[in-house]
């Protein structure tokens, strides 16, 4: 989505020729193949272990961290294995992302008028809040594990990212749109009066 955003406001002439509908379904099969074979490796590798304890894992859903901590074997190679081909996933989106919105930033500023630099910041806002707080939660979870984060704290932060993230996005996606602006305005008012 942020590359689309940089080829659209960057390279707006050249838009179609570089968002073609074969890039398009090259880049979604690459990212479902290698999240596939990832999670793939990981659920292999984690049906290896033993677990010779409680069979209640004490969060929202089973993630992968809470099963771990289960296991009576050394789950140092999971552990291992989820890092090194978990850090590509997380850093690889995180740069495409950082760079084309930092292009953007740059080509947006560079337009005279102010009305056209809130058009371009706008078609950008929606996406970039709702990456920001999907990424900033897993960044949390995973990547940097804090000894102070509490269980509540983890379960709230695995909230965000798999059931708010989803449910706010088309929210904040149709709010741009027209007629449902003037829909949730009529319905608002409707309510006050």
């Amino acid at each position: 989505m942020s590359y689309d955003r940089y080829v659209a406001i960057c390279n707006p002439l050249r838009y179609s020729s570089v968002m073609t509908n074969r890039f398009c379904i090259n880049s979604i099969t690459m990212c479902w193949l290698l999240d596939t074979f990832i999670s793939f490796t990981v659920t292999i590798t984690s049906s290896k272990l033993n677990f010779c304890g409680s069979n209640l894992i004490d969060h929202v859903f089973c993630d992968l961290v809470p099963l771990l901590e289960l296991s009576c074997s050394n789950t140092f190679i999971v552990h291992l294995e989820v890092y090194v081909m978990g850090s590509p996933i997380i850093i690889i989106p995180t740069t495409i992302i950082v760079v084309s919105y930092t292009y953007i930033v740059i080509s947006v500023l560079r337009i005279p008028s102010s009305t056209g630099r809130q058009k371009a910041f706008s078609t950008c806002s929606s996406h970039l809040i709702v990456v920001s707080i999907f990424y900033w939660t897993i960044f949390s979870v995973y990547v940097l594990p804090n000894s102070r984060q509490t269980r509540v704290s983890t379960k709230i932060l695995s909230l965000l990212y798999t059931v708010f993230t989803p449910f706010i996005n088309p929210v904040i996606y149709s709010l741009r749109n027209k007629d449902i602006k003037e829909a949730v305005q009529k319905v608002f008012h409707k309510h006050v009066m």
